[in-house]
């Protein structure tokens, strides 16, 4: 596999907290060129894109965003706000208060509702696998499979640290 094989999977992402517009623009002009999965930006600079670039990327963005603490409704108006404003893929991130309460069934169903709230789309859901235990992280992947997501990750950048071998072996075993 080449460089722009593995391209072709990756989402290329800018969400700090200071994006500039002539950043981001750069950001789509880099993944139209290099053909990447997608562009991943912060939610209000997502109608600007499509605005601005049309149908010549794929534009994902984040809701729930770093943290995950805000309630499903608000994580779905955001959903349906990025979707209208010309979002394709989703990215969200769980509330970890509820994993580490154990309520893995309050996640399945946030993230069941997103998931209702989207067709169509694609939705990822950010686990923070930093903070988890092993048997948090396979709950998570049980929760996020039987509520239809499409694609779980392991972080959101922003957390104490980012993927590992051992949650992505973690991941296969778990969802395959």
């Amino acid at each position: 596999m080449d460089i722009r094989e593995i391209l072709t999977h990756v989402d290329h992402t800018l969400l700090k907290a200071t994006a500039t517009w002539p950043e981001i623009q750069s950001l789509c002009d880099e993944a139209i060129e290099w053909q990447t999965a997608s562009v991943c930006v912060p939610p209000s600079y997502v109608k600007r894109i499509a605005d601005a670039y049309g149908d010549r990327l794929t534009i994902c963005t984040v809701i729930g965003f770093p943290l995950g603490y805000q309630t499903t409704e608000v994580k779905i108006a955001e959903a349906v706000q990025a979707a209208a404003e010309g979002a394709k893929e989703i990215d969200m991130v769980v509330n970890l208060g509820d994993v580490k309460d154990g309520n893995f069934g309050l996640v399945e169903a946030e993230i069941r509702g997103i998931r209702e709230s989207l067709p169509g789309k694609i939705l990822k859901v950010i686990i923070e696998t930093c903070y988890l235990t092993l048997n948090e992280k396979v709950a998570l992947c049980e929760a996020v499979t039987a509520a239809g997501a499409d694609f779980i990750k392991t972080s959101t950048g922003f957390g104490s640290a980012g993927a590992s071998l051992e949650d992505i072996r973690l991941f296969r075993e778990h969802i395959g």
